[in-house]
């Protein structure tokens, strides 16, 4: 039996020669007697790299990290043929970079990317060929993520298989006539091809690591095989200064994930210049993704360097390329042999009578790694045969390889969008690219004839794998959603029992768990904090997935609540990781495309840690159409007291509103709750919509009503009329809107106005308003742009049909209910939690931020003064009545 060493791999867990390890103990304690401890230390490391050399261990700095981990004798022969796929390459490689010149010739304001996919083009086309299965694979695809500058290097390879035509090409960075292409990999734009958003630096990373583990929990759960399925990430050695793109390392190291691999390309280059001018990014990674607990494969020199390192006994080689920082490699990369030669293999003895029989050109023509079709085949085929942790392969590489003078390893590379006559011949000649001059004046596509060698072998490679790729499909069947009744009926026959908003949805979430056909595919996922939304029982009815079970017993396993973890557990808790969570949800979200399996996420968070925390994957998720709610739980700046500025959310409806696909919703009641959940299982699970809901609830409790007969219609809409008081005779009659937590204090109001002042009004609740906004602004539209037909009415105006003064409240900034002032004539009052939010009792927090039934009906007599129908003296009185502070300053200053 061995134990295994994520670094170092098997290690004999019994010692079959006891008397010779106390000889080398023995020996090295008495080294360090007599010698010092210094002298122990320079041994270990003189052993270290004999081991090293001996292929026994890994990782062993310094010079370890500047040799490429497999070497010649373990590289496996090459499957295709490569003078071919080389062409292929090329190929590919001018037509991308046509796309981008061309597309900017005639219009300079579209830009784009050349260098990156001109560094990476081996990379991919070694995944293409070899390794990336598309959905027809037996046993399922691999998902893949592409770097996103590397687009058009995706659409050039696209053109050759004949997915795309010349007028998509030339439609390059132009969508909005239609048949245009994106600028990176964008689902919501090109639904057939693109499969993830990566545009967003680090997005790709953090997601990669959660879709790989989304399909070890969907495997372990008995929904789905998917065994022989794998996920590839292709990413920037700048992204990884992103901390989304280490956030979810340790995750995939310690649940072995082994059917996931990152590519970093190393081009040493971010957008601007060198990613680390004085330090050495891949040291630096390796020795992140080694610690991390991760499998590391470096990709270093192409096969031009193997007869070098062979014959380089003293590691001459090693020692210099670990004395040299990234900068001067890409000084190195950006000038050619002679400059090479005298600025690197001359300054040492040993170097240079390493190449005294290399001409300038064959100096020239060493490539890095990550341009060598062998290597790479290499690297990916033993990453795809690792066993029991992910991956990740670094690859050295030139930013613009192939780009010469004009973009080659220079720091103006990122931004090359045109190249003149000259460097477009070098590069064809370079290349060997059958084009004549007028080609490339004219920045002609090429795609040989059909028939070819060319197509044929790419066409062969891609059916072997399994189709095309990218490509998205969304074709899961429809899922039933039960009866509304089923699940809950406590919500819509409350009968006036107190409960929160957030427990009304934990009883909601456990009763569709129970549901036979819906329950197992519903995926609930909390970052932390289970306990504090009332989620503790679902730890003993579902279980707390874990890939290992629950190797101990829990301290409190007596408990009707205990902890358990499960192989096949349902709940996801993901620890304090909101991005982590996310991405989570987002794996469970697509699924219905990703794996043909429709999925139901909830993420359930805490109040501002979703939509302000985690806005960037939220968007992201919106892109690639994904499906499922957030709930954000213990929500709004007064509700969730003693929490202070940085916990209580004012904004998240805010934001919410800004996401075309996401349905934003702040509900006051549990039926309410109930409505817009069923509506939303509908729409995402049988109706197969490309939207997805947020919904926010509080921990506030509260007398909950029954529902009112008929509002179901009104509810979906955003707002119905919740009651009504007309005094006998009224001074003035207002409308009141509210949402959420605020409602029963916009209730309370105008109970106040009519015993207290005799004003009559009409109370509302507000359940969304964003939706509200959304049709009233399609309404407002049509009006526009069809003169002479009648106009539509908006839900809002059925609602407001007079000219009486609105006072809307919410527990969130002012901006959130004006979004629909511009869509009414009346008089419009919002009152909200704008400014920092604080600790205190939830009425102390109301009256502070002015938002408290006292100043509901302020804002009321205010609004009746301004018309005309109350006298002012009627002001200054319920200024004194209610003992508020006119001289304190506003909420937001403080």
């Amino acid at each position: 039996m061995n134990i295994h060493d994520p670094i170092h791999g098997p290690v004999p867990d019994e010692d079959l020669d006891p008397a010779e390890t106390a000889e080398w103990l023995d020996a090295l304690a008495a080294v360090v007697r007599a010698g010092g401890e210094a002298r122990g230390r320079f041994l270990l490391r003189q052993l270290e790299e004999q081991a090293q050399e001996l292929g026994i261990l890994a990782h062993v700095q310094p010079y370890s990290s500047h040799r490429n981990t497999i070497p010649l004798e373990r590289q496996p022969p090459y499957p295709g043929d490569l003078a071919l796929e080389e062409r292929i390459t090329a190929l590919v490689r001018w037509n991308a970079l046509a796309m981008v010149v061309r597309a900017n010739q005639a219009y300079g304001e579209l830009g784009g990317h050349i260098a990156s996919f001109a560094s990476a083009a081996e990379i991919f086309e070694t995944g293409f060929n070899h390794f990336f299965r598309g959905a027809d694979a037996p046993g399922g695809g691999d998902l893949v993520f592409f770097q996103p500058h590397s687009a058009p290097g995706v659409y050039a390879r696209a053109y050759l298989e004949g997915r795309l035509d010349e007028a998509r090409l030339a439609n390059y960075r132009q969508e909005t006539g239609g048949q245009g292409l994106s600028s990176y990999p964008h689902p919501w734009l090109m639904p057939d091809f693109w499969q993830f958003p990566t545009g967003s630096m680090g997005i790709g990373p953090i997601s990669a690591v959660y879709q790989a583990r989304f399909m070890r929990y969907l495997a372990h759960r008995g929904l789905l095989d998917t065994s022989t399925r794998h996920v590839w990430g292709v990413f920037g050695d700048g992204e990884m200064d992103e901390p989304e793109s280490l956030a979810g390392l340790s995750l995939a190291a310690r649940e072995g994930l082994d059917n996931l691999t990152f590519i970093v390309n190393c081009n040493l280059q971010r957008l601007d210049g060198p990613v680390r001018g004085n330090g050495r990014i891949i040291e630096e990674l390796e020795s992140i993704f080694t610690g991390a607990g991760w499998n590391v494969i470096k990709v270093l020199w192409g096969s031009d360097w193997d007869a070098l390192f062979a014959r380089d006994t003293h590691h001459a080689l090693l020692r210099r390329f670990a004395s040299t920082v990234d900068g001067e490699y890409q000084t190195l990369g950006a000038n050619d042999g002679a400059y090479n030669k005298s600025h690197f293999f001359d300054l040492d003895p040993e170097l240079r009578a390493l190449v005294s029989h290399m001409s300038f050109e064959e100096i020239d023509g060493l490539k890095r790694g990550g341009h060598d079709l062998r290597k790479l085949h290499a690297a990916m085929h033993a990453a795809r045969q690792h066993a029991g942790q992910p991956t990740v392969i670094l690859a050295k590489t030139k930013k613009g390889y192939g780009m010469g003078g004009a973009g080659e390893s220079r720091n103006t590379a990122h931004q090359q969008k045109k190249l003149d006559v000259d460097a477009l011949r070098a590069f064809r000649d370079r290349f060997a690219l059958p084009l004549t001059d007028e080609d490339l004046a004219e920045m002609r596509f090429h795609r040989p004839a059909e028939g070819s060698r060319e197509l044929e072998y790419l066409r062969e490679r891609r059916a072997a794998l399994g189709g095309a790729l990218p490509a998205r499909r969304s074709e899961a069947a429809a899922l039933a959603v039960p009866p509304l009744a089923a699940w809950a009926r406590f919500a819509l026959e409350a009968d006036g029992k107190a409960m929160s908003s957030t427990v009304a949805f934990t009883r909601m979430l456990s009763g569709l768990l129970r549901d036979r056909t819906l329950g197992p595919r519903i995926v609930p996922i909390v970052a932390d904090e289970a306990r504090t939304f009332g989620m503790a029982a679902l730890f003993r009815q579902i279980g707390i997935y874990s890939p290992h079970g629950q190797l101990y017993e829990p301290e409190d396993a007596g408990s009707m609540l205990s902890y358990r973890e499960a192989r096949d557990g349902q709940l996801l808790e993901e620890g304090i990781t909101e991005a982590g969570a996310m991405s989570s949800w987002v794996a469970a979200a697509t699924s219905y495309s990703t794996h043909g399996l429709a999925m139901l996420p909830f993420y359930i968070y805490y109040s501002i840690f979703g939509f302000q925390r985690v806005g960037d994957l939220i968007w992201a998720a919106a892109d690639q159409r994904a499906r499922g709610f957030l709930i954000g739980a213990t929500a709004g700046r007064t509700t969730l007291s003693g929490e202070g500025l940085q916990h209580q959310d004012g904004s998240s409806q805010l934001v919410a509103a800004t996401v075309p696909n996401c349905r934003a919703w702040d509900p006051a009641f549990a039926y309410e709750l109930a409505v817009i959940a069923a509506d939303g299982m509908r729409r995402m699970l049988d109706a197969r919509e490309d939207v997805f809901y947020y919904l926010t609830v509080a921990n506030e409790n509260h007398a909950q009503p029954s529902m009112p007969a008929g509002v179901e219609d009104d509810i979906l809409r955003g707002m119905y009329r919740f009651a009504r008081h007309a005094p006998k005779k009224a001074r003035g009659r207002v409308h009141l809107c509210g949402s959420g937590s605020l409602l029963p204090e916009a209730v309370a109001a105008a109970e106040m106005l009519a015993a207290d002042w005799g004003i009559a009004s009409e109370v509302w609740s507000v359940t969304s308003w964003s939706e509200l906004a959304r049709d009233a602004r399609e309404a407002e539209r049509s009006a526009r742009l069809h003169p002479g037909e009648d106009a539509p009415v908006s839900h809002l105006r059925r609602c407001i049909a007079d000219d009486a003064p609105v006072v809307a409240v919410s527990d969130w900034v002012r901006a959130v209910p004006q979004l629909i002032a511009a869509y009414l004539p009346n008089r419009f009052h919002a009152l909200g939690t704008d400014g920092f939010g604080r600790s205190d009792r939830r009425s102390a927090l109301r009256d502070f931020f002015e938002v408290d039934r006292r100043h509901i009906v302020m804002a009321a007599i205010h609004a009746l003064v301004e018309r005309g129908d109350l006298d002012a003296k009627l002001q200054a009185e319920a200024i004194a009545r209610y003992g508020i502070d006119a001289e304190a300053p506003p909420p937001w200053t403080r």
